[in-house]
């Protein structure tokens, strides 16, 4: 099972606490996950990533291992700890401002 860390407000419009558990059929990717993310909460899908372009939202950072992957292609292989379920997958909102 892939756990999945959504930030406060998705968690409260998905209507989930803690953690989201996963079940991921082959390679377990950004894209594998937030598919099947989107598939199990259908109310998530344009929040995380755009609609059309499946692209990350800009306030929207991934995180996995200490580390950020908010900049890796989406079909990049998740970090071994995440694919066995060892570590979770974070979402998280990005803080702007001055």
């Amino acid at each position: 099972m892939i756990r999945v860390v959504l930030p406060v407000h998705l968690r409260t419009l998905a209507r989930v606490d803690g953690e989201v558990e996963l079940h991921i059929p082959g390679q377990v990717t950004q894209r594998s996950v937030l598919d099947a993310l989107e598939a199990r909460h259908p109310m998530l899908r344009g929040t995380i990533r755009d609609h059309v372009t499946q692209r990350r939202r800009a306030f929207v950072r991934f995180f996995a291992c200490e580390q950020d992957l908010s900049h890796e292609l989406p079909d990049t292989p998740l970090p071994e700890p995440v694919a066995t379920g060892a570590e979770p997958f974070l979402i998280v909102g990005a803080m702007a401002g001055g």
